[in-house]
């Protein structure tokens, strides 16, 4: 089984991060004009940060125990870190400071029935909720109909990232944007992998992913993260056609770890009509089996 190594994750992403800023990004002279190295040098970036050469060096070789917030801040202002990228640093950090012990399957995540009723409510627009490692665990009659190509899959849950990866033909197809969707996807299972390091169902999917895709161990090994945020979503489904849609994705405080995501499109546009039409679609998939169950009632009366 694949391993998420607290020390490796830690090096690769700061000696990454490192690697793509200029001096003269950073605000440095850049003497000399044959550099051997890429980005950044080791002493340039312990300048930036305000801390020694051998501080800077013992961080980048994956030890950040016993560093505090200031230093962190520090780092994260050196590197020119994002928003995802410094919450990235400081989940690795917080995850150092954490006496490791063995990996433990957490429990299978489970939806309250009030985020079901909550999913049906929203009538007019797909809803559905995942977890960080992309496992449907949710949807509403909308979003059983607008991902039915992900749903296809027989395996339980259904997982978008297998989706998009293992099924890249169907996936190239239905996501317009295939490329930037791919990119997303390993980005944010990377930022769940330093929120989370022994999630064994975590590491079964990194390890399936790793193995059995080019494209995903090309992704993963950029070593990018992206937070969930709004969006645009572009899709094209096999009934309705393309669908251009805005995407919302909030986390649930009760429930954490848990996304809610729900996709609208602007009344009296062609996508708020290819929506309605799917509704339409998806109503017409149900009602055979609904009078097959009636049928079946009427023959045991």
């Amino acid at each position: 089984m694949a391993t998420i190594d607290l020390r490796t994750e830690i090096k690769e992403f700061l000696s990454s991060r490192r690697a793509r800023i200029t001096p003269e990004q950073a605000g440095l002279p850049a003497y000399g004009g044959n550099r051997r190295v890429k980005g950044l040098r080791r002493e340039e970036a312990a300048l930036l940060a305000g801390v020694s050469v051998d501080y800077y060096v013992r961080m980048e070789r994956g030890s950040l125990t016993g560093t505090s917030d200031g230093v962190l801040d520090a780092l994260a202002s050196a590197l020119q870190l994002d928003e995802a990228e410094r919450d990235h640093l400081f989940h690795l950090a917080r995850q150092s400071r954490t006496p490791s012990g063995p990996r433990r399957r957490r429990p299978a995540a489970t939806v309250r029935p009030a985020l079901q009723r909550v999913l049906d409510a929203t009538a007019d627009a797909p809803a559905w909720i995942c977890n960080g490692r992309y496992d449907v665990l949710a949807t509403n009659h909308l979003a059983r109909a607008l991902f039915s190509p992900v749903l296809a899959d027989p395996r339980r849950p259904a997982n978008t990232a297998r989706f998009v990866y293992l099924e890249p033909e169907a996936a190239q197809t239905f996501f317009v944007d295939y490329d930037r969707i791919a990119s997303d996807v390993a980005a944010k299972l990377r930022m769940e992998a330093g929120r989370n390091p022994h999630d064994e169902d975590l590491i079964a999917l990194v390890g399936e992913l790793s193995t059995r895709s080019e494209l995903f161990r090309q992704r993963w090994a950029s070593q990018d993260v992206r937070l969930h945020r709004s969006g645009r979503k572009r899709l094209h489904h096999p009934v309705v056609g393309q669908l251009d849609l805005d995407v919302e994705s909030m986390e649930l405080p009760a429930d954490p770890g848990l996304l809610l995501n729900v996709y609208t499109a602007p009344a009296g546009t062609a996508t708020a009509d290819g929506l309605a039409l799917l509704a339409s679609w998806a109503a017409s998939q149900e009602k055979p089996a609904t009078e097959t169950q009636a049928r079946s009632a009427s023959e045991l009366s």
